[in-house]
């Protein structure tokens, strides 16, 4: 896959037609939620590897990641690891994610250091040290959006739209049997993210 695939789904509220009936509106327009699916990632995409900027660049104009995980076993479905591990899957992503974001975290340091450091210019201050925090947290290899700073200091990073900031939602893709118990593979999953702010 090259290029992102997108789907569009309306999103279905009743309280839109009443509106519109006493409106006596001409055409409904719901509002819909968009869909893109981009290729996996592969090790190196931070640095090019593959497709990797521009997939990565896809992903940070999303609201928000569905990150789909492989936990099943079949011997016919090769993987291009060349065994099944959600886990070590999930982790190559996690890190890709967070070396994106640690160069855009470094560029931002760079820029206001200097105002930090000799201006008076308090906003800067705060900024250089919150940037500083998220920056030693991913350094520890751990998600923006678990970084030990207040709701506020989110301010001070939005603009280099962090991709690991953004809330995560891991989609276990199981075999038939496995639909409704889960399976080992899930299992794994559950307990790698148990201590993330992202649901399986």
């Amino acid at each position: 896959t090259i290029e992102p695939n997108v789907g569009r789904v309306a999103v279905p509220d009743p309280r839109l037609d009443k509106l519109a009936a006493i409106a006596q509106s001409a055409k409904i327009v719901a509002t819909q939620l968009e869909f893109v699916d981009i290729a996996g990632l592969v090790k190196g995409a931070s640095k090019g590897e593959g497709l990797g900027n521009q997939f990565l660049g896809n992903i940070r104009e999303c609201d928000a990641i569905l990150h789909v995980l492989r936990c099943f076993d079949d011997p016919n479905v090769v993987h291009v690891d060349g065994s099944v591990n959600p886990v070590r899957d999930k982790e190559t992503i996690d890190f890709e994610l967070q070396i994106k974001d640690l160069e855009a975290i470094d560029k931002k340091i760079q820029r206001i250091e200097k105002i930090a450091r000799v201006g008076n210019d308090k906003d800067a201050k705060k900024a250089y040290d919150v940037l500083q925090v998220f920056k030693k947290h991913l350094e520890s290899g751990s998600a923006a959006r678990s970084a030990p700073v207040q709701s506020e200091d989110f301010q001070y990073v939005a603009d280099i739209f962090l991709l690991t900031a953004k809330p995560v939602l891991y989609v276990c893709n199981v075999d038939e049997k496995s639909v409704l118990t889960g399976n080992k593979h899930v299992d794994a999953v559950r307990e790698k993210v148990k201590d993330e702010k992202a649901e399986v």
